[in-house]
């Protein structure tokens, strides 16, 4: 039985916040640290978050979550992800708290590489921001548009705000309430949201507002077009 020990060029260096790596690299090092639970590479530059808290992550994650997964139920055609992995470009791999795309199958922007990783721009991604809204609303944001999202949703959760962004042209924009002080998609017919509701808890008023999404015209439309790309009368 050998005791020789491996030697320094067989060793994987472990992945650390700040490092600065290819996106291989990024991966290579990722893949043999099975205990961190997340990481990112954003602009070459290599970021672990610190442990999550119930009060200002994972409750408003949840609560985004069931909102998206509730939209796509009724919505065929969509796909929610998690914190999954997204490659970008070579310079960025973000593990954004959800994303919801289009199905490639049906026209969507991104794909699925063979080793089972999103390719390509979500059309909308969210982040549950406490002390990295900084981050996410400057470095994030533009990563994000260069790279083609669509929408980008983040909810400050110290700040009791959510902000919802709409491409136009190389630049993000705030969506605009309709006059029942509503945010409605522009990619997702039917995808409406009671800010206030959502901030406050109240999940069944935000349930309320988006079954009268999920009941609108526009969201019709939507499946009835998808229908028909399945081939469906």
């Amino acid at each position: 039985m050998s005791t020789s020990k491996p030697r320094s060029s067989d060793l994987i260096p472990f992945l650390e916040h700040g490092d600065r790596l290819s996106r291989d690299e990024f991966e290579r090092r990722y893949a043999a640290m099975p205990n961190i639970k997340k990481a990112q590479l954003i602009e070459g530059v290599v970021y672990m978050p610190s442990p999550v808290r119930l009060d200002v992550h994972g409750a408003p994650h949840s609560d985004l979550m069931w909102w998206l997964g509730h939209h796509r139920v009724f919505t065929p055609g969509v796909i929610v992800g998690d914190n999954t992995t997204v490659r970008l470009d070579m310079h960025n791999e973000p593990q954004p708290d959800a994303f919801l795309l289009l199905d490639p199958k049906q026209g969507g922007q991104s794909s699925l590489s063979d080793d089972g990783y999103v390719e390509g721009a979500p059309e909308l991604i969210a982040e549950v921001s406490s002390s990295t809204a900084s981050f996410d609303l400057h470095t994030k944001k533009t990563m994000y548009r260069r790279n083609e999202v669509r929408e980008y949703l983040v909810w400050r959760v110290l700040d009791r705000e959510i902000d919802w962004f709409a491409a136009r042209g190389s630049e993000f924009v705030p969506l605009v309430p309709d006059g029942s002080g509503i945010l409605r998609s522009e990619v997702f017919p039917g995808l409406w949201l009671d800010t206030p509701a959502l901030l406050r808890g109240d999940l069944a008023g935000v349930l309320t507002v988006l079954q009268q999404g999920l009941a609108s015209p526009e969201h019709a439309a939507f499946l009835q077009k998808h229908t028909k790309m399945n081939g469906g009368s």
